[in-house]
């Protein structure tokens, strides 16, 4: 950085030893991006040596409009300060300065002063600029974590595992979080500036960024777009013709883009998966230690009184009611994210619960936390922020009701079981699925759990059966793993513990969901009168075709199956419920060869169709973290059943170290077809010539 006039010549920000130190190389190699509590160096070139008496000064500005204005200490005083020390000889100096572990997060413009000796102003050399992240690796920050193998991946890894489907079958899509692609950081300050705190009352806000805890609830309300000029626009149901449907999407990085190029407009359109991805992106990116969770069962409290009324019509489907209401969510994905919180009692440190999905207004914004996970677990609901809704999301009873045509409630069953199950994150150590359940809630029926429920008042009741009810008569629903495209059975049990033959009637209804329990149709519906013999099971199997489903079935691709049985002598009708996801294809992705940086490199990526027709308007998006931006290949024509399909890609790869290649396929009827490749990108060899004489 070059000052041709007066004595300072030359600032030289040493970024590439500066990144290196403090582990940003991966941002950028040119710019200098530090982090706080963590020491760098700057080298000032002079034409001269400095004047007799003479000495320099530092000052640091923040803000777009420079709001905030920082004077660097000579020497170390307060903990909370910034200082500086200066050794060199004649025309170098060192200046090393040193940032508090409570820094404001921001980018800096540093102003070096050359003070005369009665404190003039001499010269100033003052285009220097830096970025300042939070610090992990410092002891002394409040989101210092003491393990180098979870920095790893939860600050350093640019891939994730994303876990969907059902709580007992477990599907995973790759995403590309991409934090340290180009000009994402960029990206995710500007994402703070647009702000309704920002916007208001600039200085406040700028100074408040020290705080993880302040940043990371803007960030779940700005990754949204209700009420404020966020990121992504959600939307639950078809048509998305006018942006990107949710599936599509495999990174965060397009859609920062994407809202950044377009002035901060929304981006159509996001679900809970990516509201939780974009999220993990900017907070990892901020130097936020943040890992993406899964909630399976999870539940959705309106009201807040830790329980779901689900109401159904005479005909098992959803009751229609204008009025807000209570649901239950095949699965539901929000982030955790490491911090000390200060605000908080003893024992709240730690992941903290963070949600961006637009559920419910939190002083008067739609986010979520951040709430501990320990308070979650104790039943403490009186900590910030948010927790009687997260409790409810893991632990809510759920009571189904039946409305009938008169106006008459019938209560079927109270579930005490099925909400947040299986709550899943990757694990650590490969891209494999860690349960994360315990650190939750305790385990089913023990005494912990009971005085955790007393303590957070939710209802205890004895004993929680889950789908079975009390009384002779128990319903069960059970079906295999059935792939998109293929006729299936499932099997509705009835047994009978009593001494006694049973009769009743037995309605079994299959329909098409969305996985937030959005009704899209009926498929199939049976209803007959069985009887079952003391001590015996009886059996009935719903046939499900593929012409019956395909009609209705969601984007999602879940069958939810209800069972009601009506019997003399029972307290209450008995229900059952499956949520029945079909299983989807998968792409071959292959990078054969080796991977060299900013050499070229083919990837072959091959589908075959295996659905009974054929597909039309075919496309392949393709992306990877280091590896190439987001790129779309369409496929010609149709693609006729069984009919294989074959397309190539070639691409430089522009960053060394493990990568993934990260491919989609969408089409008419098939969607969110998803494949993954693994990429080693080395360095450049250069060999090493000895001249021999």
């Amino acid at each position: 950085m070059d000052n041709n006039k007066g004595l300072i010549i030359d600032v030289d920000l040493r970024s590439h030893e500066n990144n290196l130190a403090h582990r940003t190389r991966e941002i950028d190699r040119e710019r200098l991006i530090v982090r706080r509590g963590q020491p760098f160096s700057i080298t000032l070139q002079f034409s001269d040596s400095l004047p007799p008496k003479h000495h320099l000064e530092l000052v640091l500005h923040l803000g777009k409009r420079e709001e905030v204005v920082i004077k660097v200490q000579k020497e170390r005083g307060a903990e909370d300060k910034w200082w500086f020390t200066q050794q060199g000889a004649q025309d170098e100096v060192l200046l090393t300065l040193h940032s508090p572990a409570d820094a404001i997060i921001g980018h800096y413009r540093l102003a070096v002063l050359m003070m005369s000796p009665d404190g003039h102003i001499v010269e100033e050399a003052d285009k220097a600029r830096f970025h300042l992240l939070y610090n992990p690796w410092c002891k002394d920050d409040v989101v210092y974590l003491p393990d180098e193998s979870l920095l790893q991946e939860y600050v350093m890894n640019e891939d994730g595992i994303i876990y969907m489907g059902s709580w007992d079958y477990i599907r995973s899509i790759p995403w590309n979080y991409g934090q340290f692609e180009d000009y994402v950081m960029d990206i995710c300050f500007e994402v703070l500036d647009n702000s309704k705190d920002a916007l208001k009352n600039s200085q406040m806000d700028i100074e408040r960024r020290s705080d993880p805890v302040y940043v990371s609830r803007m960030i779940t309300a700005m990754v949204n777009s209700n009420g404020d000029r966020g990121v992504l626009w959600g939307k639950w149901e078809e048509p998305y013709s006018d942006g990107v449907a949710p599936y599509r999407w495999t990174g965060s990085v397009p859609i920062l883009q994407q809202w950044s190029k377009a002035g901060v407009r929304a981006v159509k359109y996001g679900q809970c998966w990516v509201f939780a991805a974009v999220a993990c992106t900017v907070l990892r990116c901020l130097g936020v230690p943040t890992r993406l969770i899964t909630n399976f069962n999870s539940a959705h409290d309106v009201d807040g009184n830790l329980s779901l009324d689900v109401l159904l019509n005479e005909r098992l489907e959803s009751y229609d009611s204008r009025a807000r209401k209570d649901s239950s969510w095949n699965f539901h994905c929000w982030v955790e994210s490491w911090m000390t919180r200060d605000d908080l009692p003893k024992g709240n440190d730690g992941w903290q619960v963070l949600d961006p999905t637009p559920q419910e207004l939190s002083d008067g914004e739609f986010c979520c936390g951040p709430c501990p996970v320990t308070a979650i677990k104790e039943g403490i609901l009186g900590v910030k922020y948010d927790a009687p809704f997260v409790f409810a999301e893991v632990n809510a009873d759920i009571i189904n009701w039946i409305v009938h045509q008169d106006g008459r409630r019938e209560k079927l069953r109270v579930d005490q079981a099925s909400v947040g199950r299986n709550i899943s994150t990757k694990s650590v150590y490969g891209d494999t699925r860690e349960d994360v359940t315990l650190h939750y809630k305790y385990p089913e029926g023990s005494r912990e759990e009971r005085e955790v429920y007393e303590k957070a008042g939710r209802r205890v009741t004895e004993p929680a059966y889950g789908n079975e009810a009390p009384g002779q008569l128990q319903l069960s629903i059970k079906h295999a793993k059935p792939v998109f495209g293929t006729d299936f059975d499932v099997i509705v049990e009835v047994e009978n513990i009593s001494v006694t033959d049973a009769h009743a009637q037995l309605t079994m209804l299959a329909m098409a969901v969305t996985y937030n329990s959005l009704h899209r149709g009926e498929c199939q519906r049976q209803t007959i009168s069985v009887t079952v013999p003391a001590h015996k099971v009886h059996r009935e199997v719903l046939r499900l075709h593929y012409d019956d489903y395909v009609r209705c079935v969601s984007e999602h691709h879940l069958i939810r199956v209800k069972a009601l049985l009506e019997a003399p002598g029972e307290n209450e009708p008995i229900m059952a419920v499956a949520n029945i996801p079909l299983s989807m294809p998968e792409l071959l992705v292959q990078v054969p060869g080796k991977a060299v940086v900013w050499e070229q490199l083919t990837a072959y990526i091959s589908f075959t169709n295996p659905l009974p027709v054929p597909l039309k308007g075919g496309v392949f998006t393709v992306e990877g973290g280091g590896l190439l931006s987001s790129t779309e290949i369409r496929v010609k024509g149709d693609v006729a059943p069984g009919q294989k399909v074959s397309v190539k890609l070639s691409f430089s790869p522009m960053r060394t170290g493990v990568r993934k290649l990260l491919v989609d396929f969408d089409s008419d009827r098939l969607k969110d077809v998803k494949g993954v490749a693994t990429v080693v990108v080395r360095k450049k060899y250069t060999p090493f010539i000895t001249r021999l004489y």
